[in-house]
C-alpha cells in the first residue's frame, strides 16, 4: 500500500476548490521531478480535464494498463491552469488536457518546464447557438463569445474568419487578439474563460467552445456546431506532458505507448462519433 504523503499548502487549497485531489496524497514520486529515478511499483498520477482526456485515461486504467504492469492514477482538473502548475509542482506526475500553442505560452508566461511526450487527440473547436440556426443569420449588433485565453482565442478568431464572420489584420497567427479583427462586420464579442461558455449559449447568440466543454454539456460537436475546425493539418491535438527531465520514466513511455494504441484508437472513435478524433503522432 503506498504510504500517504500530507500535501502542500497550494494542493490542500486545490482540494478545497473540488479540482479533484483528496486530502492527502501527492504525485506517487515526488523525487521524480529533481531527476531521481521513478520507482515503476507506483502509481503515475495524471491530471486531466474530465471530458474526454479522463475518459480515456480511465479507459486505459481499466482496460489495458494491468496487463501493461502499469499502475495509473486519473485527478480530474476542471480548468487550464493547474494541471501545468501541479505537474511543475511534482504533485502529480504528467497531465493530459493541452495541445501545443498553449503550452508553449503558458511555459513562456509562468516560467514552467512541462513538455509534450505524445499525442493523442484531437478536439475540434466549434462555433454553437441556441438562437440561431446557420452561419447566415448572425447579424450586425449580435454578440459571440470566445475563450479569453491566448491561444484559444487566437485559434477562435480563426475559426471565425475562416468561415467568413470576421477578416483577420495580415499576419494575426495562432496568438490573434480581438484588437486584430480587421473588419468584424458589426459583430460584438465577449471574452469568457473556456469552461464557463457553453454556460453563456443562453445570454450571447454564439459561442467557440473547446470541443472538451461542448461534449461535457453534452453538444455534440460534429452534428450541433455551426461551424467546426477542420482535422486535417491541425497542430491542436492534445497530448500527454511531463515535466522536462521525466519523460523517460519507464511509467510514461508505457503509458504514452497504451495512448497510441489500437485499442484507444478505437475508443476513441467509437466513443465520440468525430466530435474527438485521434492525433497519433508517437511518442516525442
Amino acid at each position: 500500500m503506498r504510504k500517504n504523503i500530507k500535501l502542500t499548502a497550494s494542493a490542500a487549497a486545490l482540494a478545497a476548490l473540488g479540482l479533484g485531489l483528496t486530502a492527502c496524497g501527492t504525485a506517487s514520486d515526488p523525487a521524480s521531478a529533481s531527476g531521481a529515478k521513478a520507482d515503476e511499483s507506483k502509481a503515475l498520477v495524471v491530471a486531466a480535464s474530465p471530458t474526454p482526456h479522463a475518459d480515456i485515461l480511465n479507459y486505459v486504467k481499466d482496460n489495458l494498463a494491468k496487463k501493461a504492469g502499469l499502475k495509473l492514477e486519473v485527478k480530474e482538473f476542471t480548468d487550464y491552469v493547474l494541471p501545468n502548475t501541479a505537474t511543475e509542482s511534482g504533485q502529480v506526475d504528467a497531465n493530459f488536457f493541452q495541445h501545443k500553442p498553449y503550452l508553449d505560452d503558458f511555459n513562456t508566461k509562468n516560467k514552467t518546464h512541462i513538455v509534450p511526450v505524445a499525442d493523442v487527440h484531437l478536439e475540434p473547436l466549434g462555433l454553437y447557438s441556441k438562437k440561431v440556426k446557420g452561419l447566415k443569420e448572425l447579424k450586425a449588433g449580435q454578440t459571440v463569445a470566445v475563450p479569453n485565453d491566448t491561444t484559444n482565442e487566437g485559434r477562435a478568431l480563426k475559426l471565425l474568419a475562416d468561415n467568413g464572420l470576421i477578416t483577420l489584420k495580415d499576419g494575426a497567427g495562432t496568438g490573434a487578439k480581438l484588437s486584430d479583427i480587421k473588419d468584424g462586420k458589426g459583430l460584438k464579442f465577449k471574452e469568457l474563460e473556456a469552461a464557463t461558455l457553453p454556460r453563456a449559449l443562453n445570454d450571447v447568440d454564439a459561442a467557440v467552445i473547446n470541443g472538451n466543454y461542448a461534449i461535457e454539456a453534452d453538444l455534440k460537436p460534429a452534428k450541433d456546431s455551426l461551424a467546426l475546425e477542420k482535422a486535417d493539418g491541425n497542430p491542436y491535438a492534445n497530448f500527454l506532458a511531463v515535466k522536462k527531465g521525466n519523460e523517460k520514466d519507464v511509467r510514461v513511455q508505457k503509458l504514452a505507448k497504451l495512448l497510441n494504441s489500437p485499442e484507444v484508437k478505437k475508443f476513441i472513435e467509437d466513443t465520440y462519433a468525430g466530435s474527438v478524433v485521434p492525433a497519433f503522432g508517437g511518442v516525442k
